[in-house]
């Protein structure tokens, strides 16, 4: 369980690594469009593909070992553990967000989202 406070801080923390997945995505999306539309690719070929996937896929497990739950990767949607006024929450941070500024019951997911 995080408090608001440790939320905030470890997304902060974390954002180099957060900044490298969402790197790795876009270069992973643009490297199997090109090779699935038959042209040669500036990021290389198959094995560079492999490579991409790995390395995206140690950051997830990265960030999952801090117990942050990876809701989505395009856009990157990341939930922690936490609670507000006596109830199990989580708290939200989507890409593209400057702070840990929303939360959400645990039970009721995105659409449930309010701010901080």
């Amino acid at each position: 369980m995080f408090t608001l406070a440790q939320a905030r801080h470890l997304v902060a923390t974390l954002h180099p690594r957060i900044d490298e997945l969402i790197r790795l995505r876009a270069d992973l999306a643009e490297l199997r469009a090109d090779l699935a539309g038959g042209r040669p690719s500036p990021l290389g070929g198959l094995a560079e593909g492999k490579g991409l996937e790995a390395r995206l896929h140690a950051v997830v497990e990265e960030l999952r070992e801090h117990d942050i739950q990876i809701k989505g990767l395009a856009p990157v949607l990341l939930d922690l553990p936490g609670e507000r006024d006596g109830r199990p929450v989580l708290w939200c941070w989507l890409e593209g967000d400057a702070d840990v500024s929303w939360y959400h019951r645990a039970d009721c997911g995105f659409a449930g989202r309010r701010r901080v």
